[in-house]
């Protein structure tokens, strides 16, 4: 399985790259194809020095990663992902997993949705009918993706409408480090788990701790 990465070279998107590439072949995206190639050079590094020598990072533009790709991750920040989704193309019949969080920072991070009710349902209205889109991945901080020393104790919401994509995105996210994926409903229950990022925030703001993550006991 091919798994392309829109907006690789962001701490998350690189530290989803690192994650998965010693079990799929990752295409890293970006808008500048230079910077991808780079980030997949410095990402192999780390993982060669962690005894993980036969992954697989590739650097490319966005366009490359969604069109080569059979899995899309879009680790881009919500105020970015409608203006590159439309300047994409080739979604048709793709999983495409949105772990992204609409929220602001005010005097306290505030989850504030689109017109939609979600990232995920605007991301939906935003693609082909044919893509078959899941959500995941969205309470995971961008410091413990990158932190290859420590292993991922967290439990992942999925959620989706089409059975047999959710499965797929399921497994991926049970093949990383020691993540447990939970069906949590379908794409419209989306809303629910995309809060759940600026309720940690803000519980790891006024608690005085650091990248908060949850697990379901």
């Amino acid at each position: 399985m091919k798994i392309g990465i829109v907006g690789g070279t962001g701490d998350i998107g690189e530290g989803i790259a690192m994650r998965l590439a010693p079990k799929y072949e990752v295409v890293v995206g970006s808008r500048d194809e230079v910077r991808a190639q780079a980030s997949c050079v410095c990402s192999l590094d780390k993982l060669k020095n962690r005894g993980n020598s036969s992954c697989v990072l590739k650097g490319a533009t966005n366009q490359d990663a969604v069109s080569c790709s059979d899995v899309v991750i879009l680790a881009v920040p919500f105020k970015n992902a409608q203006v590159t989704l439309e300047g994409l193309s080739g979604f048709e019949d793709k999983i495409v997993i949105s772990p992204i969080n609409p929220m602001e920072k005010r005097d306290y991070f505030m989850f504030v949705p689109p017109k939609e009710g979600s990232a995920a349902l605007m991301v939906r209205g935003l693609l082909p009918k044919e893509a078959r889109i899941c959500s995941a991945f969205n309470t995971i901080a961008a410091n413990k993706w990158k932190a290859l020393e420590e292993d991922l104790t967290y439990s992942v919401p999925v959620c989706g409408d089409d059975p047999e994509a959710k499965k797929v995105v399921m497994d991926i996210v049970n093949s990383v480090s020691k993540l447990q994926a939970y069906d949590a409903g379908p794409l419209a229950a989306s809303s629910m788990v995309e809060s759940l990022t600026p309720l940690l925030l803000n519980i790891a703001r006024y608690n005085k701790m650091r990248d908060v993550g949850m697990q379901f006991l």
